[in-house]
């Protein structure tokens, strides 16, 4: 069966809980859509973390960020809702979400969210 969009996380546990380091990802092809225009909005979405106890599984992650392709959200709140929800599921020491978002209307948005 092909994969599905889904707004799950999976998570599996730290190798390495006693040492702070941090994992990075990248995608350049982040999609969703103007809330007001229904027109796609594209972005490289960045995230970067340092684990406590979990660490996030990555096709769940490719999974999860699909699942923005046909939903309606601002720049920033899609930005946000992206920390939120891997705070909430990692309970990490930090993390950062960098959503870089193409031009839209001759402006070039970039949003940075952070965690603590």
């Amino acid at each position: 069966m092909p994969s599905q969009p889904q707004r799950n996380l999976e998570t599996f546990p730290n190798p390495k809980p006693e040492r702070d380091y941090e994992i990075r990802f990248e995608t350049p092809e982040f999609t969703c859509l103007c809330p007001l225009t229904g027109q796609p909005d594209f972005a490289t979405i960045r995230i970067s973390y340092v684990p406590d106890q979990k660490c996030v599984e990555l096709k769940s992650l490719k999974l999860y960020l699909w699942s923005y392709r046909n939903e309606g959200a601002f720049h920033e709140a899609v930005t946000n809702r992206i920390l939120d929800d891997l705070v909430a599921a990692l309970k990490p020491r930090r993390c950062e979400v960098t959503g870089d978002f193409l031009v839209r209307g001759g402006i070039h948005t970039v949003v940075s969210a952070r965690h603590p």
